[in-house]
């Protein structure tokens, strides 16, 4: 009797091949420059929204007042979406005309 490694039925085990997947698109989420929003108000949306400390928030905010826009962050579709509304959102309550919004790299 042959032993198992030596059996050979003349089928070839063949591997499958993997789809090559697309990483997920990335989105920066962005502030734009206005001329009434406070630059402290734009450095407490920094940390409070992206998670910044004082020293970050404070030079994102420096390229949004020298630039006209600054980004807070790089995220995937859904989490930029939600971040943009959420700002958007805080500044209106606030009464400030703070604009946020999403840009495909």
């Amino acid at each position: 009797m042959p032993h198992s490694h030596d059996y050979d039925d003349g089928n070839l085990l063949l591997e499958t091949a993997k789809p090559k997947l697309k990483p997920p698109r990335r989105y920066q989420v962005v502030l734009m420059n206005d001329d009434f929003t406070p630059m402290d108000f734009v450095v407490e949306v920094l940390q409070e929204f992206f998670g910044m400390d004082l020293e970050k928030a404070n030079s994102v905010m420096m390229q949004v007042h020298r630039n006209g826009k600054g980004v807070c962050g790089v995220y995937s579709r859904e989490v930029a979406e939600m971040k943009v509304n959420q700002v958007n959102r805080y500044s209106r309550e606030n009464g400030h005309p703070l604009m946020c919004q999403l840009e495909m790299l």
